[in-house]
């Protein structure tokens, strides 16, 4: 009894994994399917895009924009909706705009931020050690 109910779970597990291969019209439509999916930040993973991520909340937002393909729906269309649902975040190069102006900003300030400090320290570092090489500094 216990060894039927363990491969009838077994199977059932397996058979849940399998998710249906999506069927294009067209290498055209696939390739959009393709460009498009990687313009789109899986949510589960946060680090990956929707084309590359095994997460089954990618499959399904795969799944979802297929169909709005499917329905006709252009790109812009589609992430206007993936959008209003997830917010700004689901875009991988999400716009400027008031609320992400930080996002765009942050790299480039800590950037000069961190050159700023590197030149203080090198010049530090520079005149400590001609003070310590000057014979008349003693």
């Amino acid at each position: 009894m216990r060894y039927g109910i363990l491969i009838g779970l077994l199977l059932s597990l397996s058979a849940w994994a399998v998710q249906e291969p999506l069927k294009f019209s067209s290498p055209a439509q696939e390739a959009r399917f393709e460009h498009l999916t990687r313009q789109l930040r899986c949510l589960v993973c946060q680090n990956q895009n929707l084309a590359d991520s095994d997460a089954e909340l990618a499959h399904d937002l795969r799944q979802e924009v297929f169909e709005m393909m499917q329905s006709g729906k252009s790109d812009d269309q589609i992430k206007q909706y993936l959008v209003d649902r997830y917010g700004d975040f689901v875009l991988y190069k999400p716009p400027v705009q008031g609320n992400t102006y930080l996002l765009w900003l942050l790299p480039g300030v800590l950037l000069l931020l961190g050159g700023f400090v590197l030149r203080s320290q090198i010049k530090q570092r520079a005149a400590l050690l001609d003070k310590n090489q000057d014979p008349d500094a003693s």
